[in-house]
């Protein structure tokens, strides 16, 4: 990598750490929420309930999220998971699959705000516009990372292979034999995962589902 591709990777990292990492800690947070109004306290008690990123923070997650900020098309990361103890719940399968869905909800939402904050800035004042001046450039592609970025995150996580949220949803609506049998393949999830990201799979996989709802988000918004 020359002067320049990594002047251009260190940008790339810096307007989109604050939509990434604020990505990633709300929608876990959203799950120890929703896992909290459903009667679970555990996540509450161990301080996970906080825009605090630093009882979040995963270390491995957080090295993939720079790698990929610094050298991927694709920038993603995640935080520690939050601790859910289904005991509490009244109805263990439902209650597991709104806290499963949170996390994801959260995400279209906040992909919905920066493109809410994006379309705010392109109506501003030409004279507000130059005031910014280079700062403009940065909150533009802060927004457009915050979109995609969230928009990415959101379907990461549909995709259900455990124990991604997804999967969780999938076992929340199969025959409880076979949502049994499902929950099996945890131990090898994370490793079925990095074989489909590294491969460049998942992407080919989830690319089209981002696009979409991109496309509907931005439409929604006028930012087309």
């Amino acid at each position: 990598m020359n002067n320049l591709d990594l002047a251009l990777a260190l940008q790339k990292l810096s307007y989109s750490f604050i939509p990434v990492l604020l990505g990633i800690i709300l929608h876990e947070v959203a799950h120890g929420y929703t896992a909290y109004r459903r009667g679970d306290p555990t996540a509450m008690m161990l301080g996970r309930i906080t825009l605090n990123p630093v009882p979040h923070i995963d270390p491995m997650g957080l090295i993939v999220f720079i790698f990929t900020a610094l050298f991927s098309p694709f920038v993603f990361g995640w935080a520690k998971p939050v601790p859910i103890n289904p005991r509490y719940f009244k109805s263990i399968r439902k209650d597991i699959m709104l806290v499963s869905a949170a996390g994801p909800v959260a995400n279209f939402l906040l992909a919905c705000f920066f493109a809410l904050l994006l379309k705010i800035l392109l109506l501003l004042p030409v004279d507000v516009l130059n005031a910014l001046g280079a700062s403009l450039e940065f909150l533009l592609n802060m927004c457009t990372v915050g979109i995609w970025a969230n928009i990415g995150l959101m379907w990461l996580n549909l995709v259900p292979i455990p124990p991604l949220d997804g999967s969780k949803l999938l076992m929340g609506i199969l025959p409880a034999k076979a949502a049994y049998k499902f929950a099996e393949l945890e131990r090898y999830g994370m490793i079925i995962l990095m074989l489909l990201i590294f491969t460049g799979l998942f992407t080919y996989i989830i690319m089209p589902f981002i696009q979409a709802t991109t496309l509907f988000i931005i439409t929604i918004f006028g930012l087309n």
